[in-house]
């Protein structure tokens, strides 16, 4: 492992400098107030080098191309399902944006659940360390905030993504949960939520059908 010196590993210091940024008016007010020498100068050479190698983490890559199929604004469908049986179709808008340029993707969604109305927000994106499409999602219905993670399947028209929730009228924590992505044309996109420990039929508790606005 590249390191400067006797100094901390340079694939710690990569990883830290978003922090570092973050955190640099405290480190001067400490460094006002700490008498030891200043550390050795960085090796830039060895600084650029590390960078370089950390590229296939930060970089966009070819996972983040398949977001674009969601840029754009939309009208959507949801209904609620119970054993099967969906509750009529209400009616509602999705717009899809990058957050930050070919990496993140942000969603503002309003409409009705059970004839209220309701607004949505989430996070849409790919952690290349990771190897996984992440999503984080919150709502005007409560005050959870819901964090998934998983993976485009084979054929390229199916993103899975589980996670977990706290079901706050039964009292259960942690409930796992599955979100399910169904691109069914370029401009149709299907979302559905199922509740795994329903069983192994009839799990989809919610759906969300999305129309591309031409």
């Amino acid at each position: 492992m590249i390191s400067f010196g006797r100094h901390r590993p340079l694939a710690s210091i990569v990883s830290v400098l978003g922090a570092f940024i973050a955190g640099a008016g405290l480190v001067a007010s400490l460094g006002a107030q700490d008498s030891k020498p200043a550390p050795a100068q960085m090796n830039h050479d060895e600084l650029a080098k590390a960078m370089g190698a950390a590229q296939k983490f930060t970089a966009p890559s070819r996972h983040h191309k398949e977001l674009e199929r969601f840029v754009g604004k939309w009208t959507t469908k949801a209904r609620i399902f119970m054993g099967g049986t969906g509750t009529p179709p209400e009616s509602g808008t999705a717009e899809f944006r990058w957050l930050m340029d070919g990496r993140w993707l942000s969603c503002d969604m309003d409409g009705s659940m059970m004839g209220m109305k309701m607004k949505a927000y989430l996070v849409l994106g790919y952690d290349n360390f990771k190897m996984s499409f992440v999503q984080t999602s919150v709502t005007d219905f409560d005050t959870a905030m819901i964090r998934l993670e998983g993976d485009m399947d084979p054929s390229g028209k199916t993103l899975l993504l589980y996670g977990t929730l706290d079901e706050y009228l039964t009292g259960e924590h942690d409930k796992m949960v599955k979100y399910v992505y169904r691109f069914e044309s370029a401009d149709r996109i299907t979302l559905e939520v199922h509740d795994l420990p329903i069983g192994e039929h009839n799990t989809k508790v919610v759906e969300w059908v999305f129309e591309r606005v031409k």
